[in-house]
């Protein structure tokens, strides 16, 4: 005679939650209050959303976990399965998006700390190099932002062709250069001093100003400009209306960390046409 043992799991605690408690209806009455276990248990749904949204964060740890997990290995968590891992991703995705979003009404860059604001919650994340650079206007107002390169950069590879073209596209006055240090120090390494000045120069050459060169690294960001690497002084690099700070600075600048998450330094060299 064989005895079969049932285990059976508690009930779900939503079960025991008022209705005004439950994850889905304390977003839709603030969702900016409620905590991430609410926000991810809202989206996965079920009567054990808030169990499985406390197995995702022990699996990966973070929202940066989550981020850079595959939609597979999230759908292997107990309960989730490939339809939820989905959503989860399409929401992640949609978060970096409104990171990137550049308003209709165009933003106006007159310092360095603005363009930063305006690319770290996105290049902040990266897990690979990215250069792009914002174009701008007459009025220092931002046309686009366009991604130039992607892997490992160092001054051999950027054609500067290639990087002014956006601007000579759309007849632009300036650009301000951005890339990121998935190694979260933002310090300046040679190789982004020598591009600096051939950027530099070849503003000169084309009649566009080049602005500045940022480097964002987690929460944190230099200007090249700031700290006088690169660039000479001269009348073009010295737009009164772009304003930067005097003096050679030795730390980066920080912004509020928990406004971004922080990769760490993984690579494989990829170019983007």
């Amino acid at each position: 005679m064989t005895t079969q043992i049932s285990y059976l799991q508690p009930a779900p605690r939503l079960k025991y939650l008022p209705q005004e408690e439950r994850p889905a209806n304390r977003v839709i009455k603030d969702a900016e209050a409620c905590n991430l276990v609410e926000l991810l248990a809202a989206i996965v749904g079920g009567p054990r959303q808030i169990e499985i949204a406390e197995a995702l964060l022990v699996r990966f740890g973070d929202l940066l976990g989550l981020y850079r997990a595959q939609t597979v290995e999230i759908g292997t968590v107990l309960g989730v399965g490939q339809s939820t891992a989905a959503r989860l991703k399409a929401a992640l995705a949609i978060g970096k998006r409104l990171a990137m979003h550049v308003p209709e009404e165009r933003q106006t860059i007159n310092s360095p700390a603005d363009a930063a604001a305006l690319v770290q919650h996105d290049m902040g994340i990266l897990e690979q190099e990215h250069l792009r650079v914002i174009v701008l206007n007459t009025r220092n107002r931002v046309l686009d932002i366009v991604e130039i390169y992607r892997g490992s950069l160092n001054s051999a590879q950027v054609r500067v062709a290639e990087v002014f073209r956006p601007a000579i596209q759309r007849n632009a006055a300036a650009i301000i250069a951005v890339h990121n240090h998935p190694s979260q120090d933002p310090s300046p390494s040679p190789d982004d001093v020598s591009l600096t000045m051939a950027l530099v120069q070849a503003g000169k050459n084309l009649d566009v100003d080049m602005l500045d060169h940022l480097i964002v690294a987690g929460h944190r960001w230099v200007s090249l400009k700031e700290r006088k690497l690169g660039f000479d002084g001269a009348v073009c690099e010295r737009r009164a209306s772009y304003q930067v700070r005097d003096g050679d600075w030795a730390q980066a600048h920080p912004s509020d960390p928990d406004d971004y998450f922080q990769l760490p330094s993984t690579i494989s060299p990829r170019r983007q046409p």
